[in-house]
């Protein structure tokens, strides 16, 4: 059985759930809040929020294709191209052949890279902490747990 909100808006308008209880605008307008809270933390490493996405993701997937960075970053992939190439130009990243497969090109933080977001990341994370701010654990791994789900659903 789904939750009593879904069951109770099933069918109604926007008008009449109303946009404090549609997900897709209280996502969007974090979001939107949580990238207006990091762009001072970005501007003083002159980076765009996919240059972040992109270091942060490969501190945690040190190697993937071009395509998997993209699926994970969620940015499309002629921005990934675009975000990439100003990456190396930096010397942040670097673009390599895989050694297992020749067709296959994946991505690779250079160690300057590495440097600018752990220089960036103790930012970020205070940010997210403030974020976070009065949500106890257990609320925090619920919240998690449901992103989780709606991905997964949106997935489908």
């Amino acid at each position: 059985m789904r939750g009593d909100a879904t069951e109770r808006d099933r069918g109604l308008s926007l008008g009449e759930i109303g946009m404090e209880r549609f997900a897709p605008y209280l996502i969007s307008r974090a979001l939107r809040r949580w990238f207006d809270s990091i762009r001072d933390v970005l501007r003083e490493h002159d980076l765009s929020i996919n240059q972040m996405r992109i270091l942060g993701a490969l501190t945690v997937r040190m190697t993937p294709s071009v395509q998997e960075l993209s699926q994970y970053t969620n940015i499309e992939p002629s921005t990934m191209s675009r975000t990439l190439d100003s990456l190396e130009r930096r010397g942040l990243v670097r673009r390599e052949t895989r050694s297992d497969d020749g067709r296959l090109r994946v991505v690779a933080p250079t160690e300057a890279g590495l440097a600018v977001f752990a220089a960036i990341w103790p930012g970020l994370r205070d940010l997210y902490e403030q974020m976070m701010d009065g949500i106890e654990p257990a609320e925090r791994d619920a919240f998690l747990a449901t992103l989780h789900k709606v991905n997964k659903n949106l997935q489908r």
